[in-house]
């Protein structure tokens, strides 16, 4: 009776068991079932696979896209098949202009709807391809936009809308695959958005044209420069690519070259600079060409857009004679050195071929409309005039084809400057009577009033 009734108590508690451990199995599924629905993946998810995957450039576009949120909730719903565009197709074969655009901040939609267009919210083995072209299947992807699969009999290739897959089944995940194809699907959304943007582009880089603009020296409408290839020597001449003074305008004329400088005019303006300290005898000239950043700044502007500058330098002891008069007015020390400064480029033996040659040469300064005379002088060359010349004293200080510094021992001024100032110097000169002529007047008064015998003199 015993051995019965302990039977009966094995058996009921190992039905209990068998209950119990049935439970267990199903809160486990529950439990599982309620953390791939959360959105948590595991390592052997198919978003993983795509991320270690050789289809990089697709990868960093869905993280760029800011997607990975989306697609781990939509794995945890259901399976996913991935059309993955292999490297090339997005490095080289993809039109630049169209890879700008889908990387703007402005254009995060149209990216995160191109990348959708390439998911299909639906497992799609190779299996199930069809297998000819008259079997058409669509399926909707997760950009709401169908894509259309098909296939080749006679060579079994496997196409979805006009790009080849070329690695089917590439990596398989129980969670979905992905399938390599040959170049980027483009949906008709984003390439309409595409054309808008480029049509809209076009017509905003028409600028609008404004009232025809006066030149202020010449009081005539400016006419557009004609069109200049890279590197080709400036059309305009090198005075309209000057900074106007205050009395012309407040801001500087426009160069001819355009945003594409050539050269490094700055730092070729700093290497002459640096040059002339180097050389000695020459500081005074570096001093005020350092000071005065405004000059050395629309040197280098002029050298950058192409233009070339002869620089006639005047020593140490040449502007150690130099007054404060001729300093102290506003602008005086610019308009010295501009007047220094030849819109050519020379070198020592082309000037002393050209005064050889032809006797006597002017050269244009960018003190406009001043010229330097310039002629032979004891097997040198003598620029000025007699009174105020100075000799070619230290030729080729700097010579880069560029910019030429030739040193000369004396500054030099234009014609019109020398006599105002001799006009300011010259002292009006009193004329004293002679004695002669001053006695005789007075006798003549005296004779003429009739006095006595003791200017009998004067009569005589």
């Amino acid at each position: 009776m015993a051995f019965m009734f302990f039977n009966s108590l094995l058996l009921l508690l190992l039905l209990l068991l068998q209950i119990s451990c049935s439970r267990f199995s199903l809160a486990l599924q529950e439990n599982s079932s309620a953390t791939v629905r959360s959105g948590q993946i595991n390592s052997n998810s198919v978003l993983v696979a795509l991320l270690d995957s050789h289809y990089t450039e697709l990868a960093e576009l869905v993280e760029k896209a800011l997607l990975l949120q989306t697609l781990e909730e939509t794995v945890g719903k259901h399976n996913i098949t991935i059309f993955a565009p292999k490297n090339e197709a997005l490095e080289r074969d993809l039109d630049p202009e169209f890879k700008r655009f889908l990387l703007e901040p402005g254009n995060l939609k149209s990216l995160q709807t191109l990348l959708l267009y390439h998911i299909v919210p639906a497992r799609i083995d190779r299996h199930s391809w069809p297998k000819s072209t008259s079997a058409l299947t669509h399926h909707f992807t997760l950009s709401n936009e169908r894509v259309e699969l098909s296939g080749d009999d006679s060579s079994g290739e496997k196409f979805i809308g006009s790009a080849k897959v070329i690695s089917p089944n590439a990596v398989d995940r129980p969670d979905g695959v992905i399938h390599g194809i040959e170049q980027l699907l483009i949906p008709r959304s984003v390439q309409q958005d595409f054309n808008n943007r480029r049509s809209l582009r076009s017509i905003s880089a028409v600028k609008p044209e404004g009232a025809p603009e006066v030149d202020p020296r010449t009081h005539r409408l400016k006419k557009p420069a004609p069109p200049v290839k890279p590197g080709a020597p400036p059309v305009l001449p090198i005075y309209d690519a000057m900074a106007p003074g205050p009395s012309l305008a407040p801001a500087p004329a426009p160069g001819p070259g355009g945003p594409h400088h050539h050269f490094n005019g700055m730092r070729q303006v700093k290497d002459f600079i640096q040059t002339l300290i180097q050389y000695g005898g020459y500081n005074e000239m570096a001093d005020i060409l350092v000071n005065l950043t405004s000059l050395a700044t629309e040197m280098g502007r002029l050298v950058s857009e192409g233009y070339v500058l002869t620089v006639l330098a005047p020593n140490d002891e040449a502007m150690a004679k130099l007054t404060t008069d001729q300093l102290s007015e506003p602008g005086a020390p610019e308009q010295i050195i501009y007047y220094h400064i030849i819109p050519e480029y020379q070198t020592e033996e082309s000037m002393y071929n050209a005064v050889r040659r032809f006797g006597k040469v002017s050269y244009d300064t960018l003190r406009l409309p001043h010229k330097v005379l310039a002629q032979e002088a004891d097997g040198s060359v003598r620029f000025g005039h007699s009174d105020g010349s100075a000799y070619l004293f230290d030729p080729d200080i700097y010579t880069d084809g560029r910019i030429s510094v030739q040193g000369i021992d004396g500054v030099l001024f234009p014609p019109e400057e020398k006599a105002k100032e001799e006009k300011k110097t010259i002292k009006v000169a009193t004329v004293k009577p002679r004695r002669g002529k001053l006695l005789e007047a007075a006798c003549r008064m005296l004779v003429a009033i009739g006095q006595d015998s003791r200017f009998t003199s004067c009569r005589q």
